[in-house]
């Protein structure tokens, strides 16, 4: 039976941590701060000495303010990595017998936080909405056209640039004007705990 005589290697993450530290003037001791892995450890990954876990990598990534990934294929990119949404590859949620559409805008992982859309409405359509979790609110930026936002007992009229923040943990609802369709940017932000729920 062949063997193979190429087996997969490992990558040599040690030396590429020795190379960005230096690059970022750092001690070992200093990373060591940063990170929390010990002096010694650091200095046994960077020699190649020792095959470290995962877990590991991740802090040493963490305390050089770069992405786990780059640090693993050997490119270094600041850390908070731009998200694109191109508006073909968008989803689309069509409410109010097809009269609103909700274009989403945020990532599926930021569930638990904030959401993000895109709202277009047919003239004189309604979006009306139940109450969220506790403490949820939502921010509305008019882009083209008119509404009238009611949360609770309250109700405002906007135009074109107005901006509102409403309670979200009372049944609210959005009407759009007669004059035309409109399009507005709605975020909707939720406790920190919602998640837990």
């Amino acid at each position: 039976m062949a063997t193979n005589k190429n087996p997969a290697q490992p990558p040599a993450v040690g030396f590429r941590i020795r190379a960005i530290r230096k690059e970022h003037g750092l001690t070992l001791e200093e990373l060591s701060l940063k990170c929390g892995v010990s002096k010694s450890m650091l200095s046994q990954i960077e020699t190649e000495s020792v095959n470290p876990t995962i877990a590991t990598v991740w802090k040493i990534a963490s305390g050089l303010g770069i992405e786990f990934r780059a640090l693993l294929e050997g490119k270094e990119e600041p850390s908070g990595a731009i998200h694109l949404s191109r508006r073909k590859d968008a989803t689309i949620l069509d409410l109010a017998d097809g009269k609103v559409h909700l274009i989403v805008l945020s990532p599926l992982d930021m569930v638990d936080d904030l959401e993000m859309y895109l709202l277009q409405m047919d003239s004189e359509a309604v979006l009306e909405s139940r109450a969220h979790h506790p403490g949820t609110e939502e921010y509305l930026t008019i882009l083209d056209g008119e509404l009238e936002v009611t949360a609770g007992e309250h109700t405002e009229l906007l135009g074109p640039e107005d901006y509102i923040i409403y309670a979200a943990d009372v049944p609210h609802v959005i009407r759009a004007g007669g004059s035309g369709p409109v399009k507005a940017h709605l975020t909707v932000r939720f406790t920190q705990d919602r998640g837990r729920r």
